[in-house]
């Protein structure tokens, strides 16, 4: 058992000795059917913490030669495979993360000759016969291992494009590693021994001037999950199994951390799937802490959200605010160059936020969105600390006007949502209901620290215009805020009334203001009402 190759199983043991593990041992069996096929590169890409480090231990503790793994994976669903006994600890297993060599490597350019010269050392290790030759490097070993003993080799990268992410201006370095990595996986000799090749990062591939060390790949990432969308993160029926465990409300855990949709086709039934899916370290921590909030402020997800919002591309500023807000925004992927140099527009920009997980996407529409509070926590945090002056003025009238609602104030409300409507009037072409709708999100910009804010919420007789549910119940009192276009603040207080709206908050027990605001186009004036009501 090495370190390098054939790695033991106590990665994994260690995964599923934990408070909480979910089954996600199917994912061998995908990888079990691409074995010696032209499909056998996988390169996963997955936002941190989504499970990518655990299941490349599952992966050495499957394969590995370096241990017997047959107890431990026997009460686990892959253990009912039909090709399970074929594959159990059948291949030498070569895994190294690129990270630690980066980390460890005193220059950028001694991270390579730092990572092959380890491995090599792994390799004699394991195959003493390898001692005292010379190989051009740790690929040539292999294949001489291969030709001597008839045995593939399963090759598993961690953190493959640590490289390409934190060296991004060091082109040589780059190409350097690429032609490294052929080495492995672009090679006549790699086609007889590599029963499998298996990397993961945040990032999808990148080709950098024709180089093609990687094209042979079919990615798995956070915009297209493919049939692999199951295996990394904990899905709505897992997340309520984890809920009635330890007694958390599924509601407020789905305020908090759902809003990645995963969506594929299956390849032979043409069926369409799609998957809510929750960042499993965020749950681990809510469930065995007890609490919902924020577990990314403890990454270094703060530092990087505001690193990417203060490009301000064009129009990037517009469409994090509105995001905050609850809106969506279109976006291009396809223009992202899958690295961290070559921002041409701001859809390259938020679709690196994709990949990373501090944006959702919906594939049907083509639209990036903030998925959770949690996330939108740390976008409200960076926006409030980072270098966006000119939006200070709307943080201050977003204060004034929750207080003022708090309040009963209604001309206050009304002059605030108007200056509001100042700040973000290069976010909004303020022409119909809609717009009026999202004004009135953005005026309410920082009750997102007080309230989970829901825009059309099924409710009652149809669908309120705006609920504020407290984030803790009785801290402040509830809201439902409904809109009129034209009209007068008297019929949105009729309306909440007339089609039960307040039945939104029926489980809610404490103070309840309803708040009608009406926006006269021809005056360009707003006008508002309001209504107290307590639940006992």
């Amino acid at each position: 058992m090495g370190t390098y190759v054939n790695p033991g199983n106590n990665s994994f043991l260690s995964d599923t000795s934990g408070e909480i593990y979910i089954d996600k041992t199917e994912l061998l069996e995908v990888l079990n059917q691409a074995i010696n096929t032209p499909g056998r590169y996988f390169a996963v890409s997955r936002a941190r913490r989504f499970g990518k480090s655990m299941a490349a231990g599952m992966i050495d503790a499957y394969y590995s030669r370096g241990c017997d793994s047959r107890e431990l994976f026997a009460p686990y669903e892959i253990a009912g495979a039909a090709d399970y006994e074929k594959h159990l600890n059948q291949y030498n297993v070569v895994h190294f993360d690129v990270a630690s060599f980066f980390n460890a490597a005193k220059r950028p350019e001694d991270v390579i000759p730092l990572m092959d010269g380890t491995l090599m050392e792994s390799m004699k290790e394991e195959f003493p016969y390898l001692c005292g030759k010379e190989y051009a490097n740790t690929a040539a070993a292999i294949y001489d291992v291969y030709h001597r003993e008839g045995r593939q080799f399963i090759i598993v990268i961690d953190e493959w494009e640590c490289i390409i992410r934190d060296a991004k201006d060091d082109e040589k370095l780059i190409l350097d590693y690429l032609k490294y990595l052929r080495g492995f996986f672009k090679t006549e000799e790699s086609k007889q021994f590599l029963a499998l090749g298996y990397i993961t990062g945040i990032l999808p591939v990148k080709k950098i001037k024709g180089e093609s060390a990687l094209n042979n790949f079919r990615e798995y990432t956070m915009i297209s999950p493919k049939m692999l969308a199951p295996y990394f993160g904990f899905s709505e029926e897992e997340v309520e199994g984890l809920c009635r465990t330890y007694h958390m409300d599924m509601k407020a855990v789905r305020r908090w951390y759902d809003g990645y949709r995963m969506q594929w086709r299956d390849s032979i039934s043409q069926e369409q799937h799609k998957l809510h899916m929750y960042n499993p370290n965020s749950l681990v921590n809510a469930m065995i802490d007890g609490v919902t909030e924020s577990y990314w402020k403890n990454t270094g997800a703060f530092a990087g959200v505001n690193d990417y919002i203060e490009l301000n591309m064009a129009g990037l500023k517009d469409d994090v605010i509105a995001m905050i807000a609850g809106e969506r925004r279109a976006v291009n992927t396809a223009t992202f160059q899958n690295d961290l140099t070559h921002y041409k527009t701001k859809d390259d920009v938020l679709t690196a936020l994709i990949h990373m997980g501090y944006l959702g996407y919906d594939t049907e529409t083509g639209e990036a969105f903030i998925p959770n509070e949690e996330v939108r926590d740390v976008f409200e945090s960076a926006v409030r600390v980072g270098d966006w002056t000119d939006i200070q003025d709307a943080l201050e009238h977003s204060d004034a006007l929750l207080k003022a609602t708090w309040e009963g104030d209604t001309k206050r409300i009304a002059e605030t949502i108007a200056k509001s409507q100042q700040d973000y009037a290069s976010i909004i072409n303020f022409h119909d209901e809609n717009a009026l709708a999202c004004a009135v999100m953005m005026s309410y910009f920082t009750a997102r620290k007080y309230y989970y804010v829901k825009r059309e919420l099924p409710a009652g007789k149809g669908f309120a215009d705006i609920v504020f549910i407290p984030r803790k119940e009785g801290a402040h009192p509830a809201m439902v805020v409904e809109l009129k276009w034209n009209r007068n603040a008297k019929a949105a207080i009729k309306q909440i009334r007339d089609k039960e709206y307040a039945g939104a908050l029926a489980d809610y027990k404490g103070e309840l203001l309803l708040v009608g605001i009406n926006y006269n186009k021809k005056t360009g004036k707003y006008s508002c009402r309001m209504e107290k009501r307590g639940f006992f």
